[in-house]
Formats: structure tokens, C-alpha cells, sequence
């Protein structure tokens, strides 16, 4: 079958073909129809990211698909079954395997490309807002890098529950699509971001992907006992937090790593999959997906990401 994979470190990823593997007693295995890109797909190829396994490997960390077989220890799949996977690794090849315990059930009427677009970005904001922050209606609710794969869906998440949303991200045109996710107020990157959060009255929530002097000075605009998500930091730089502001302004920082929860708490992380997909079953919530590219030519769609050409999600298929 047909994967692509990291071979070494800080090289270009390459299309292999590769032996396909038998589910083991907890795994399902799964014919791929679509696999979201993520930065952390970046940071892999450079094997800078936090759980980066050692080559080679397949990249690919949220896929969707037809369950094709199943370990004797699986309950609750069965062939057939089309699921969306929070794979980690392994989501861009034809086939793959997978602990059952990173598959949810898809909707029948979900297209494979938008199951496959949300999980991360979907997955980490309703784990993110509601889960952890508990953000409430008539709250302010700050979105940085508000257009990309991951804010896009905050703004969409944070309208939903009733906040009033604050996007700010580069350019008119993905603030536009900000604006159309939800968002009440458009701050451009170019504008003196701490200034216009404070007069819009400050933030309760921060849900921050960028890092660097945004992160600095999205705190800086917090309100009183707000709370701050550090989700990522695709600007390169991850900030150091002065504990004194913290204290002075009783502010809460909350961490919030996505894929740990497999280990302490797997049941918070499915019911956020399950709960972003019936939303989306029920047209509450739409992924954003800019660029759909078949497996061929998943280095472009990757590049796209790195020159943050993108909006939303970027999604190839197997087919």
C-alpha cells in the first residue's frame, strides 16, 4: 500500500510503498478515505514535536475511513463500520491500524473529508472550552490565528455556546472568514492587539495558537479571573509567564494536550469527538476546508500549511 512517510529527520517526507499490518487484539484496521493535515505534521517531519516517534513512520494525525477489520478483544466496531480516527500518526496511507480506543463512529450522511477535519482542531476546542475553561454565554472569548485549522474552530465553537467572540488574524480576507464562523469583532494582525481587546472591554477566555509577543499581549488584555489557553505555538516562540501578573489579576493558565487524555482520561477526549460530530451531523457547526488534494500531492498540501496559505483545514484523499 501506499504511505507517506518520514524516513529521517528534517527531510522531505516521501510516498513509499510499504507491507500492510494485521490488527492487533485492541486495534481495528481501517481503509482511508481522507486525512487532515496539522502543523504538528510539521514538526514531526523535523522531529521536534512532543510524542515524535522514531523513523520511519507515517505521517497523519486525524483520519476518516471504513473499518476493514478487527482485533478479538474489540467491542463496539465491526467491518464496515465508517469511522473517524484520531490516529496521531499513520492517517496518510491507503490503509491503516489503530487502537480502538482513538475511533469514533461517523454519521452515515458525513462526507469522509469532514469527519476527517474534525477531530483535532473540533476535538481540542469543545475539549478546550468546555471541558476545561468552561466558558459561558455572555462571556468574551479571544481567538488568536483565528483562521487557521485550529482558531477557526474556536470562534465556531465559542458563537455556539453564546460567547462573544474576539478573532484576530492577518489579512481582510481571513478575518472575513472569521467573521462568517461566528466571530462579533475582527482585529487584524497588523492592529495593536492588547489596545483593541481592551477596548472591547477585555477578555474573560484566550484560546491562543500563536505564541511570541501575541501571546504576550493577549495576556496582557485578560480580565480579571480570565482564563488562558496556551493551545500552540506556531509562531516559534513559546512565551515564559510571569507567575506576579498571574497572582495580581487572579488569572487561571490552563494546559490542555489533546492526545494525553488517551492515558488518564479517554472518556472526556471520545465524548468531545462524539459530541463535534453530532453537531456537525446536525449542521451546528460546518468544517472550513480550503484545499482537498489527493495523496500525491500531500507535500503541496503541507506547504501549505508552512507558508500559512490555508484557511481552516487542508484534507487529501486516498482515492
Amino acid at each position: 500500500m501506499r504511505a507517506y512517510q518520514v524516513n529521517r529527520f528534517n527531510a522531505p517526507p516521501e510516498l513509499c510503498d510499504i507491507t500492510r499490518s494485521a490488527p492487533g487484539p485492541e486495534q481495528i484496521a481501517v481503509e482511508i478515505r481522507a486525512c487532515a493535515l496539522n502543523f504538528a505534521d510539521l514538526l514531526l517531519i523535523k522531529g521536534t514535536y512532543q510524542e515524535t516517534p522514531e523513523p520511519p513512520f507515517t505521517l497523519g494525525m486525524e483520519l476518516a475511513g471504513v473499518v476493514s477489520g478487527i482485533g478479538d478483544k474489540v467491542d463496539g466496531f465491526a467491518p464496515g463500520d465508517r469511522v473517524a480516527v484520531y490516529s496521531g500518526q499513520g492517517g496518510l496511507a491507503e490503509n491503516g491500524v489503530f487502537d480502538a480506543a482513538r475511533a469514533v463512529r461517523m454519521p452515515d450522511t458525513m462526507r469522509f473529508e469532514d469527519a476527517a477535519a474534525m477531530l483535532v482542531a473540533y476535538g481540542t476546542g469543545r475539549l478546550s472550552l468546555v471541558h476545561r475553561a468552561r466558558l459561558q454565554p455572555g462571556e468574551t472569548l479571544l481567538v488568536t490565528g483565528a483562521a487557521g485549522g485550529v482558531g477557526l474552530t474556536a470562534v465556531e465553537i465559542g458563537a455556539k455556546l453564546g460567547a462573544r467572540v474576539i478573532a484576530h488574524a492577518r489579512g481582510a480576507e481571513k478575518l472575513e472568514i472569521a467573521r462568517k464562523a461566528g466571530a462579533a469583532h475582527l482585529i487584524d494582525a497588523s492592529e495593536d492587539l492588547r489596545e483593541r481587546v481592551l477596548e472591547l472591554g477585555g477578555a474573560d477566555v484566550v484560546y491562543e495558537a500563536i505564541g511570541g509577543d501575541v501571546f504576550r499581549a493577549a495576556f496582557r488584555a485578560t480580565r480579571p479571573e480570565g482564563r488562558i489557553l496556551p493551545i500552540g505555538f506556531a509562531g516559534g516562540d513559546v512565551p515564559q509567564i510571569p507567575a506576579n501578573h498571574l497572582l495580581v489579576k487572579n488569572l487561571t493558565l490552563i494546559g490542555v494536550n489533546l492526545g494525553a487524555y488517551l492515558s488518564f482520561n479517554p472518556a472526556a477526549l471520545r465524548d468531545s469527538f462524539a459530541e463535534v460530530l453530532r453537531w456537525c451531523e446536525a449542521g451546528e457547526l460546518t468544517p472550513h476546508i480550503s484545499h482537498v488534494l489527493p495523496l500525491e500531492r500531500a507535500a503541496e498540501g503541507l506547504q501549505l500549511l508552512k507558508e500559512r496559505k490555508s484557511t481552516g483545514k487542508v484534507v487529501i484523499t486516498m482515492a
